[in-house]
């Protein structure tokens, strides 16, 4: 049995954060320790850690965080063979979710797993449909014979709920230690072209969803464009559109299915913000600072001297 522990970055944590660790807890797969990476001392509540053996908390100023460094830090504060990271709105959607998440370790090349999301009961329709054409029923590995026919998709590999084989993280360098946003991704790229292989594991689940805005999907799809072009490394040369254009084509579909078509003016909106916020990131290196600011969803990022 591999030893396993939790990475969770934690800011301003509520009642969700607790519901989280409470069904981490209950977990039929013991974990080792659950390592939370507390951005500003003052939002934790005190004695929370307490009510759980296995909890340690580590607290950073806000200026300290980023989204890679400050897991890359947690990472190596763990000693366990698998690290599980997640954030704080995700949650375990039954007792299993540890133990079906580490199962694909059983194959020595599999370096990282990630579970299924389902969306939360507030979750929009389009936003249901959208998670699961992202997180389909049925499982599947990933590696680099999957780049053709995949193309970026290959890379997915999303830190709301994913476990990494920390010995290869720590060969491979492990997340970018400053970036703006995807740091999974980038990582998940490396493994990949190292000859690792990425499980996605259908049976392990949590929930986890947002309702965002046709602006707030803009502002996350600049972000997630900038970090590809940080990263050419990664991504330079894999097909990444397509798989937007058939989710659009799939959706619309859907509301034409469900006998709501009204819905498809929804999609063509989110489609919109997607799209331009992600050709407006590409060009990033083009626009005036003042311009990047009003797109960024991450304006730390940029103030602290990144361009």
């Amino acid at each position: 049995m591999l030893t396993a522990d939790v990475l969770i970055p934690v800011y301003r944590p509520g009642k969700q954060f607790e519901e989280l660790l409470e069904k981490l807890s209950r977990q039929n797969y013991p974990i080792h320790r659950i390592i939370l990476m507390n951005t500003e001392k003052k939002y934790f509540p005190e004695g929370l850690e307490r009510k759980y053996g296995n909890v340690e908390v580590h607290h950073l100023a806000k200026a300290e965080f980023d989204h890679g460094g400050t897991r890359d830090q947690g990472m190596r504060l763990s000693d366990a063979e698998v690290v599980i990271c997640m954030t704080q709105d995700a949650v375990p959607a039954d007792e299993t979710m540890i133990e079906k998440l580490l199962s694909p370790f059983e194959n020595p090349d599999v370096c990282a797993a990630y579970a299924r999301q389902l969306p939360a009961a507030d979750c929009r329709e389009v936003e249901r449909y959208t998670r699961s054409f992202n997180y389909p029923e049925k499982s599947r590995l990933k590696g680099k014979a999957d780049l053709e026919e995949l193309g970026i998709k290959t890379f997915f590999c999303s830190n709301v709920c994913a476990a990494w084989r920390r010995d290869k993280y720590l060969e491979l360098g492990g997340f970018v230690k400053r970036t703006i946003f995807n740091e999974d991704m980038i990582y998940a790229g490396k493994l990949i072209q190292n000859g690792g292989l990425i499980a996605y594991c259908a049976d392990a689940k949590v929930v986890h969803s947002h309702n965002y805005s046709a602006k707030q999907q803009f502002h996350r799809n600049f972000d997630l464009a900038v970090s590809q072009v940080m990263h050419p490394e990664v991504f330079a040369g894999i097909r990444s559109e397509s798989e937007g254009i058939r989710l659009v084509k799939r959706s619309i579909q859907y509301c034409v299915h469900i006998k709501k078509p009204w819905l498809i003016v929804q999609v063509v909106t989110q489609s919109a913000g997607k799209l331009l916020g992600y050709k407006m990131g590409q060009r990033y290196q083009k626009l005036p600072k003042k311009v990047i600011l009003w797109c960024t969803m991450n304006p730390s990022f940029w103030q602290g001297g990144n361009s």
